[in-house]
């Protein structure tokens, strides 16, 4: 039976309810908030049934701890207080239903009964997702993160669809393993997918390695070589960093890729060619057209599905999972046995401005575990990596410090300058370096600090 979670204050209520509903459901009965939390943490709710007034406690207060710990919980509502003011806050925060007091008990039957059938269509969901992202995490890509959601999703929806694709996102974020991703798991995974970095190749050499050359197409050109759109035929050709592609280029790419037919050089004839295309920048394609740097129906041409890959910044979320990952991978690379990890270590990392992505965290993960002396790894472990040259990064502080009205700038510079060395566990070079100050300036503060102290002292 599905379990039902009853909150309210009025006894007389809550028998009626469970007299009504006891052979139907699992009834699990609270006259207050701390009794009803401990239910829905400890059981799996189908339907909350919440009265808005609990007593001295507003029900509206609760209703928002039960949808931080489960965003999908279906409640409803009841009061003997009906207000459209109350009724419109309820509505617009995401309530199920809501119904005032005196209860229709077959209408409250009937509501419960659909918002049963709502709470298993959300469970159903629930698992779809996680078999999707157990799915992807065979092709290293990990996730739990919202933004990253929304990217699988589309990917499962134009896996097996020809259609070109352009991923963009920060340097670092993973637009080749997804490239790779989606050839591997659609409908030309049994063909070849071939990789050409757009700014790795001389613009001279480019076409050649493109489109192929014949046999004195020109001095060296010893004998017929395919190129990629060649090799690729019938599969993918990944075209990275494709906003520096020269524009002398662009008109040969378009052609190829409109017309699927390519000419290499020397040859007089044409070459059918049948090839699915994802290309993949870091830069802001759409500026660079009207800059007259890039094609604009080139440009019309890539974009006809367009995936985001969002910076890790706003994935945080991700960082334990990616973390763990990486730890497993490298501790069997480097033969390292890493028996814990410290919450210390995951929590530095978690208020770092990672410009580097995701390739960044893997980085610090394979440094922090080859220069690890123990199987445990705390927070001295990685910020001795973080900020080498004291430029490319910053540790972002999440951690709130009190600066009040009124306090002078030189004791709030004090707090943020102690707590910062507190963050880099008394690491004064660190601290510098995050603050952005120099050794000489951070070693007069501590000295100054100290002798304030010890004045105080005596």
């Amino acid at each position: 039976m599905d379990n039902i979670l009853i909150v309210d204050d009025d006894v007389s209520i809550v028998e009626t309810f469970k007299f009504a509903l006891k052979k139907k459901y699992n009834l699990f009965l609270a006259y207050n908030s701390k009794d009803a939390l401990y239910y829905f943490i400890n059981n799996d709710i189908s339907v909350t049934i919440l009265d808005l007034k609990l007593g001295n406690e507003n029900g509206m207060d609760l209703y928002y701890e039960i949808k931080e710990i489960n965003p999908n919980a279906v409640v409803i509502i009841i009061t003997a207080f009906g207000t459209i003011k109350s009724s419109i806050e309820a509505i617009k925060s995401g309530i199920f239903n809501y119904l005032t007091k005196p209860i229709n008990l077959k209408e409250l039957e009937f509501i419960i009964a659909k918002g049963v059938e709502v709470n298993n269509l959300y469970k159903q969901l629930d698992t779809l997702e996680e078999e999707t992202r157990g799915k992807y995490y065979e092709y290293g890509i990990i996730s739990k993160s919202e933004s990253m959601k929304n990217v699988l999703n589309t990917v499962e929806k134009i896996k097996n669809v020809d259609s070109n694709i352009l991923l963009t996102g920060e340097s670092g974020t993973g637009k080749g393993l997804l490239a790779r991703t989606i050839h591997e798991m659609g409908n030309r995974r049994a063909e070849r997918m071939n990789t050409v970095n757009c700014a790795a190749i001389p613009s001279e050499l480019l076409e050649s390695e493109l489109f192929g050359y014949k046999k004195g197409a020109f001095t060296g050109a010893m004998k017929d070589k395919k190129g990629y759109f060649e090799l690729s035929n019938k599969g993918t050709l990944f075209l990275d960093e494709i906003g520096d592609l020269d524009i002398s280029l662009q008109g040969k790419l378009l052609h190829a890729i409109q017309e699927k037919k390519i000419t290499p050089l020397g040859a007089e004839e044409e070459i059918d060619v049948d090839v699915r295309i994802i290309a993949a920048t870091n830069k802001d394609l759409f500026s660079l057209v009207n800059e007259g740097k890039f094609r604009e129906d080139l440009y019309y041409r890539l974009n006809v599905i367009n995936i985001n890959l969002p910076p890790l910044r706003e994935r945080k979320e991700d960082i334990p999972f990616l973390v763990n990952h990486f730890i497993y991978k490298y501790s069997r690379i480097l033969n390292k046995n890493i028996d814990k990890v410290e919450y210390d270590f995951i929590e530095v990392l978690e208020n770092y401005e990672f410009n580097g992505n995701i390739r960044e965290l893997e980085n610090l993960i394979e440094r922090a575990i080859a220069l690890s002396e123990g199987g445990i790894l705390t927070k001295k472990d990685i910020l001795a990596h973080l900020n080498p040259d004291g430029k490319s990064n910053k540790i972002v502080g999440k951690k709130l410090i009190p600066v009040f009205i009124g306090d002078t700038l030189e004791n709030i510079e004090k707090k943020v300058i102690l707590s910062t060395f507190e963050l880099c566990n008394h690491n004064q070079k660190q601290t510098a370096e995050v603050l952005g100050i120099t050794d000489r300036t951070i070693r007069n503060k501590f000295k100054k600090y100290m002798e304030e102290k010890d004045t105080k002292n005596n």
